[in-house]
């Protein structure tokens, strides 16, 4: 079978499932009770906890392995193993012909002690720059945008604070760095389909979370486009609406 006819019937499946209201709920009714079992905590990233769905992983090592990114952004650095994962996944490119000098920028308003010792001292350490200070203060907004300066392509994960203020805030400053056919994932947009038994003591919530933030940008800027792909391929997302592309 030639590649592009499996390529067609990937885009058929896709499709199928994108149309079928019984399937997605049944993923959403699984999603709230695996919040609820904290479901996203039990796995590591070479051998630090990385906090995310099996299939959001595998979706953002086909970004990067697609992409050939040269920095990433993320916001939200918490126990290490993301900021590993994707060190890791730009040392597989550099192994395979990509960039060299590739990064991760990354930064949280609290990188703990015993947090911040086991990062430093990973194998992967040496593709990554820690920040510590709010993603959106304008100090940190201006020292990332000096590490962006000169690359030539440029990914940003946002997840750190899940306020829609925060949020928003976080796309206004760094959806900009992002280069053309690259990509700003928000995650946790999930949560503005969860019960609040799933939430907790949280500032955030349904009607004030990821999910809010992004439709709130998407209709002050005109650069993005939700990936719907993406999210229908994953059905188990905590990203559902949160692949943006930049296509302008």
């Amino acid at each position: 079978m030639a590649d592009q006819e499996f390529e067609n019937e990937r885009r058929e499946d896709i499709a199928r499932m994108a149309a079928d209201e019984g399937f997605s709920a049944k993923t959403l009714d699984w999603l709230a009770q695996a919040q609820e079992r904290r479901y996203s905590y039990q796995f590591d990233w070479m051998g630090l906890p990385i906090i995310q769905y099996p299939q959001d992983i595998v979706a953002m090592q086909e970004l990067v392995w697609s992409l050939k990114p040269d920095l990433i952004i993320e916001t939200g650095i918490a126990r290490g193993g993301s900021v590993i994962f994707y060190a890791s996944l730009l040392e597989l490119n550099a192994m395979c012909g990509g960039p060299g000098d590739a990064i991760v920028v990354a930064v949280d308003i609290d990188i703990r002690a015993q947090n911040r010792q086991a990062i430093e001292a990973h194998p992967m350490a040496h593709r990554l720059d820690l920040i510590e200070g709010s993603s959106i203060d304008p100090d940190v907004i201006s020292q990332i945008r000096e590490k962006v300066a000169g690359r030539r392509s440029v990914l940003v994960c946002l997840d750190s604070n899940h306020t829609h203020d925060h949020v928003l805030e976080e796309l206004r400053a760094y959806g900009p760095l992002v280069t053309h056919n690259s990509y700003v994932v928000v995650f946790d947009t999930l949560i503005e389909t969860l019960p609040d038994t799933a939430i907790g003591d949280r500032p955030w919530g349904p009607g004030d979370n990821p999910m809010t933030a992004v439709h709130s940008y998407l209709q002050e800027d005109d650069h993005f486009e939700i990936d719907h792909a993406r999210h229908t391929k994953l059905q188990i997302t905590v990203a559902r609406n949160g692949y943006l592309k930049r296509v302008g």
